[in-house]
């Protein structure tokens, strides 16, 4: 049989085949968990929790609606920002990014409805925000805050959870598995 016999055109890669793999080195996972930084994705998700807060707040005092559905799109830069600021590989990441976007559903509402109050006094939003005390919160948990926002804050929170934790190569994964191992019969 020649050589071009051999060859099969419309034959796929073998891209999953044992040949080619390489041995999963426990060194290299340890380089991932070494990698991961809680306070980087507590700080990147309080940054974009102000930062959507502000351009959320914006765009609703511009186009004189509430986008109650913009949480849910927090919630997606939430985790991006989790990923890329945590570098995480376990469940603290997620975790994280849970309590940050529904923190940051909240605060967004918050601002949100302090804008729309700020421009019916004339005054400016961090007059109002500054001026609220206790009684201002159950008028605003009252009027304010639906069972839609909770939904859309749970919505966020899925989210943010989901797209919290670094995605891996296989050999990366590998590699983790096998330091996971080594860990564990190590001690």
């Amino acid at each position: 049989m020649s050589e071009e016999q051999r060859k099969q055109v419309l034959r796929l890669p073998k891209r999953h085949s044992r040949e080619g793999a390489e041995r999963p080195n426990p060194e290299i996972g340890a380089r991932l968990v070494r990698a991961q930084s809680l306070r980087g994705a507590a700080v990147a998700a309080l940054i974009v929790i102000v930062a959507f807060s502000v351009i959320w707040t914006m765009l609703s005092t511009a186009l004189d609606r509430v986008f109650p559905w913009m949480t849910v799109v927090q919630g997606l830069f939430i985790g991006l920002a989790v990923r890329r600021g945590g570098r995480g590989l376990d469940w603290r990441f997620p975790s994280i990014a849970v309590i940050a976007a529904v923190a940051g559903a909240l605060a967004g509402n918050i601002v949100v409805a302090a804008a729309f109050t700020a421009a019916e006094l004339e005054t400016s939003t961090l007059t109002v925000l500054r001026a609220a005390t206790d009684f201002t919160w159950p008028v605003f948990f009252d009027e304010v805050m639906t069972a839609a926002d909770l939904i859309y804050a749970l919505a966020a929170a899925g989210v943010a959870a989901y797209y919290a934790n670094r995605r891996l190569t296989r050999g990366q994964y590998t590699s983790y598995r096998a330091w996971q191992e080594q860990r564990k019969a190590g001690g």
